[in-house]
């Protein structure tokens, strides 16, 4: 497979500007229901579009979820809309983005440091880079 084979990175201020201007584009986070409920979810409120969540890995064990695309399908979300992936820091999103192009997908985009991003000097994520660093809105249930 091509080093490159989904449309490329994007910033999560990348990402948001693309949500904005495309009324197809959708935010796709591929992080765990864990996750979801305990660090926070992007919220999208003020472009009057929701999040998809859609597990790219199941917890605790963590294989690929073979039910992934049928699921997003099941969301409303086809080949024909922009996907901007989302993770925690942009690796299982990567996989997705490349995995969905592959299934015929034609715009699938990877949010480069995901949700969180990486680890600062203090090993804590979210202050650093990603979605949350960025300034973006958020929220935490």
């Amino acid at each position: 497979m091509p080093e490159q084979s989904y449309a490329g990175d994007v910033s999560p201020g990348e990402a948001w500007r693309l949500l904005e201007e495309d009324p197809g584009a959708r935010l796709i986070d591929v992080r765990s229901d864990a996750e979801w409920a305990f660090v926070g979810l992007p919220e999208l409120g003020a472009l009057g579009k929701r999040v998809v969540c859609v597990p790219w890995q199941l917890y605790p064990a963590m294989q690929l979820n073979p039910d992934f695309a049928a699921q997003l399908a099941a969301q409303g979300v086809g080949p024909e809309h922009t996907l901007l992936l989302l993770c925690r820091s942009g690796v299982r999103s990567r996989h997705a983005a490349i995995a969905l192009t592959g299934a015929g997908y034609g715009r699938c985009y990877n949010v480069a440091d995901g949700f969180e991003g990486p680890c600062d000097d203090e090993q804590h994520r979210g202050r650093s880079a990603g979605w949350k660093a960025s300034g973006l809105p958020w929220a935490q249930s």
